[in-house]
């Protein structure tokens, strides 16, 4: 592949993606304020100091933000990894086992997608401590039932096909049978559900934090400071529309590096983008 072939929208979610893991990884070089440093009065105007102006408490909106890509993206990528690597084994041992191995994981599965997933984590994440670790266990496994089904459907394609029949002929076992079988034929469509469900991740972090049960103050994260500015529109202050912004561009342009594999892969065997 040519970088000339690559269409200009994949280019400029990229650029957005990069440049967010920029501000991630560079976030107390680059912030002009500290994180939770309070350096004017409550919401003051954008001007030559102030970039995005100051937010409910007098913080940089554009330090906070820089901060903010940092929490949110490391909360998201770390539930995101972990959510896949728990549905994607999951789902291939049991395309492989099939019958009631297959039975038992899939009706759970079902079980576990019929109940709402904001209600659910919200009643979870409200009983259980308010801890960094335990959020990022809660968003993997809830998410990680919809990469099960996915996982499991793309397995269930290859595992019919004759070099699999041959394996289980030989006598391999069923971790050599997902490893050097089924995962590397089913890799660049799960690579596709991998930046889907990141950016879920991303959403389903901010929607928490906004409601209160996702990061803590005084840590910054964009749906927290999306929720602590909301009080502004009334005034007619911008400060939680920034935040707002930052979220839904960095899921379009997640989107559009998707959309640009997805097209990629739409032609190999097993190349679904069930999300």
């Amino acid at each position: 592949m040519r970088l000339r072939d690559i269409p200009i929208t994949a280019w400029i979610g990229i650029f957005g993606i990069a440049l967010a893991l920029f501000c991630a990884l560079f976030a107390p070089f680059i912030a002009p304020y500290g994180e939770t440093e309070v350096v004017g009065a409550v919401w003051q105007e954008a001007d030559a100091q102030f970039f995005f102006g100051l937010d409910n408490l007098g913080r940089d909106i554009l330090s906070r933000l820089i901060y903010g890509t940092r929490t949110t993206l490391t909360v998201a990528l770390c539930a995101t990894v972990i959510s896949f690597s728990l549905g994607i084994i999951l789902s291939f041992i049991a395309a492989v086992s099939g019958g009631l191995i297959d039975a038992i994981f899939s009706r759970f599965n079902d079980l576990m997608m019929s109940i709402p997933t904001l209600i659910f984590a919200l009643v979870v994440l409200a009983v259980l401590p308010q801890h960094l670790i335990v959020l990022i266990l809660v968003m993997a496994i809830l998410d990680s039932t919809r990469v099960y089904r996915l996982g499991r459907a793309v397995a269930l394609d290859v595992a019919v096909m004759e070099f699999v029949e041959a394996a289980k002929l030989r006598g391999e076992g069923t971790a050599w049978i997902i490893f050097r079988e089924i995962l590397p034929n089913t890799l660049s469509p799960l690579l596709a559900e991998f930046g889907l469900r990141f950016a879920f991740a991303i959403l389903f972090l901010s929607t928490l934090s906004f409601l209160g049960l996702g990061i803590q103050p005084p840590a910054a994260d964009w749906g927290g400071m999306v929720k602590d500015n909301k009080d502004g529109i009334i005034f007619g202050v911008a400060a939680a529309l920034v935040p707002g912004s930052a979220i839904a561009a960095l899921a379009i342009c997640v989107n559009l590096v998707v959309d640009w594999l997805l097209k990629r892969t739409s032609s190999l065997k097993g190349g679904r983008g069930d999300a």
